[in-house]
């Protein structure tokens, strides 16, 4: 048993595994525990690079790795994170995303993500020290294609164990096993004892954990409480829904807004995209409503609301529910609605890794209310409301409903706890009033002379007033930059002669492919819906294609490169005539198809590109960190979407790779001199 572990394509299989599983536990469990950083979501990704990339350029030293430190770094990030001592609210009003918290939150500015991004970034690097000798080991392709089955193996683990809604204790006792088996090939002593027992107090934080009694979900950890009587349900510590009995006097006004408008109407088919827990689905059949299909993303939300709600709704016979993303039902059904509600749709929780996209972001662009309007019977009436943080938000909103269905919009607003409570409603049965008052309750006067730009399909920032990174996100985006730069200068200076050894080529091609790899996610995510099973189901595709590219190189070894880079950027050129809005279409096999061989031909290539490269180079574990480092530097430049839409990253990904050509050229030609010297010598 313990020979076999120890055979160097076991370790590394091992290694690769480790290293994912870490990573993606990382990513889910450190900002569903520190508010801030779960608005930062990409920059845990960064870090992670960034940690494997330092572990690789310092296992170059030679010494043997002590299996105790990544254990005792773990511990300290666990302890540190679980103190609660990190948590704040949300630190501006015109960022990426929206919300409340509770004001008792520790108030923290952008340098809470530094002991963070620290602690995780060394956390990734302890486990990345055994990777550099064990690429070094075999021939670089045949290391690499172990590399990837080793990542598919992790986040096969991880997906499975989010399918299953297991707590951090689950996802922390597999990495102890991970870390443990690796703890064994290496060999046992006072070292191993000493990181079995930090890892101990690891699994031990977690179970004292799960006593807080805390549920996870795919998306989010979920905490349920008692306030005032009504039972509460917050996500990664920010308040997100309340399960008000529909006759209460005290909820929220706008769940009744749309009934006090028109008195006495009869809706027979309703839609709510983003149910929840129940209050709108209740609110709707006490108006009397025929027959609502309930969409949510998050089966936990329903699961709450089918078990705790006062008013049962998910009991009754006239409610029908489905698990989905909101704009994937729209696409997928042909049903007309006589009302269509977008229910407080506010994940507060980004998609994934990459992107900075939210759940629901997709659903408030233009595209997305022509959908709607698209769904509405005739006399059919669109609604949404939430809490706005912003006026220039509800003005926006206004703006994209009126162009959208070609009249404007009718709104009433509440100013409650310092933000916008709003409800907007529009739709034939609005244009019908030829701009008169509804029957019931009163309107406001809409004014949308001053509105920010329509958020769109490439452009799906709603809660941004105008293309830009905010300065909040600027700050931590150059503290990020900065702290990478002095972890790899001192990782340079203890190593020695390392920097010799670094890769343009490679890094640019790490760029390249994390911008790659981020758009990808955005198209799927728009064709088929931002949820986590998309999202899981893209980057098994990527591994893959790694994988088939590892293959293909090994089979057929290319001698000239310039093919496989006129193929690449042939592809990113129709993928950028082609864009991913225009697959909006049925049958949804044939999008599939499509928009398969659109999204991931881009992708196959690149690996072509990168195999090829890697298979002949002669320091396989110095062009793996160098490729590393540049994706964490992509994870930079992905922000840059923020300004020019996700269509505008695929000319920066050719540029890329066009410079990523000419460093190959001109990089091999150096090394190829300086072997000739040193043989000379």
């Amino acid at each position: 048993m313990l020979s076999g572990l120890a055979r160097p394509q076991v370790r590394l299989l091992l290694t690769s595994a480790s290293l994912l599983f870490v990573e993606l536990l990382l990513i889910r469990w450190i900002p569903a525990n520190v508010v801030y950083v779960g608005f930062f979501n990409n920059f845990v990704l960064m870090a992670s690079f960034l940690g494997i990339g330092c572990g690789i350029l310092l296992g170059r030293n030679g010494r043997r790795m002590r299996p105790a430190l990544f254990p005792l770094l773990l511990f300290a990030l666990v302890a540190i994170v679980y103190s609660g001592q990190l948590n704040a609210r949300p630190p501006t009003m015109d960022e990426v995303f929206i919300g409340s918290t509770n004001r008792d939150l520790v108030e923290v500015n952008v340098f809470v993500l530094v002991p963070v991004i620290m602690l995780a970034t060394a956390v990734m690097a302890s486990l990345a020290l055994p990777l550099g000798p064990l690429l070094r080991s075999m021939p670089p392709l045949r290391a690499y294609g172990i590399d990837i089955a080793g990542s598919l193996v992790g986040i096969t683990l991880f997906v499975g164990l989010a399918a299953l809604r297991t707590p951090p204790l689950a996802w922390f006792i597999v990495a102890a096993i991970l870390a443990g088996s690796l703890s064994l090939a290496s060999g046992v002593d006072r070292h191993s004892l000493v990181g079995a027992v930090a890892m101990a107090g690891v699994i031990f934080i977690g179970a004292v954990d799960v006593q807080h009694g805390d549920l996870w979900s795919s998306y989010y950890r979920v905490t349920v409480n008692m306030v005032g009587g009504v039972e509460n349900v917050s996500v990664n510590g920010i308040p997100h829904q309340a399960l008000w009995p529909a006759d209460s006097e005290t909820k929220e006004p706008v769940y009744d807004q749309i009934y006090k408008w028109f008195p006495g109407r009869h809706f027979d088919r309703v839609l709510i995209v983003g149910a929840g827990t129940g209050t709108d689905t209740a609110v709707a059949l006490k108006n009397g409503v025929g027959h609502v299909d309930a969409i949510e993303i998050d089966p936990l939300m329903l699961e709450l609301g089918v078990d705790r709600h006062p008013n049962r709704p998910y009991d009754d016979v006239r409610v029908s529910t489905l698990v989905n993303d909101g704009r994937a039902f729209l696409r997928a059904s042909d049903q007309r609605y006589d009302l269509i509600l977008f229910a407080q749709t506010d994940s507060l929780t980004l998609v994934g890794t990459t992107a900075n996209l939210r759940l629901e972001s997709f659903l408030f662009t233009e595209q997305a209310f022509e959908s709607a309007r698209d769904h509405l019977a005739p006399g059919g009436i669109f609604v949404m409301y939430n809490w706005y943080r912003e006026s220039w938000l509800v003005q926006r909103y206004e703006s994209m409903l009126a162009q959208a269905f070609g009249s404007p919009p009718i709104a009433r607003s509440y100013a409650r706890l310092g933000a916008n409570l709003a409800v907007l409603a529009n739709g034939p049965g609005i244009a019908a009033l030829h701009g008169a008052a509804p029957p019931g309750d009163q309107v406001e006067p809409v004014d949308i002379s001053g509105a920010p730009r329509a958020s769109t399909d490439d452009w799906p920032f709603p809660y941004l007033q105008a293309p830009a990174v905010p300065d909040r996100y600027v700050t931590a985006l150059a503290t990020m930059l900065l702290f990478a730069v002095l972890a790899i200068g001192a990782c340079i200076a203890r190593t020695g002669g390392t920097a010799s050894r670094f890769s343009p080529h490679f890094f640019v091609l790490g760029v390249a492919f994390l911008l790659l790899e981020t758009r990808s996610l955005v198209t799927f995510g728009l064709l088929f819906g931002t949820t986590w099973v998309v999202n899981a189901l893209v980057f098994l595709a990527i591994l893959a294609s790694v994988l088939a590219a590892v293959g293909l190189n090994a089979r057929f070894h290319f001698k000239d490169a310039r093919p496989l880079y006129v193929a690449l950027l042939a592809a990113l050129a129709i993928g950028y005539v082609v864009p991913p809005a225009s697959l909006l279409f049925e049958p949804a096999w044939l999008r599939y198809g499509i928009a398969a061989l659109l999204t991931f031909s881009p992708v196959f290539f690149a690996n072509l590109v990168f195999t090829r490269s890697f298979a002949d180079t002669r320091t396989a574990d110095t062009a793996f960190a160098s490729n590393l480092l540049g994706a964490m530097f992509g994870g930079i430049v992905e922000w840059s979407a923020l300004v020019i839409g996700y269509q505008g990253l695929l000319p920066i990904v050719a540029v890329c790779y066009l410079a990523a050509y000419v460093l190959a050229s001109r990089w091999r030609l150096l090394a190829d001199s300086q072997l000739v010297l040193r043989r000379a010598a």
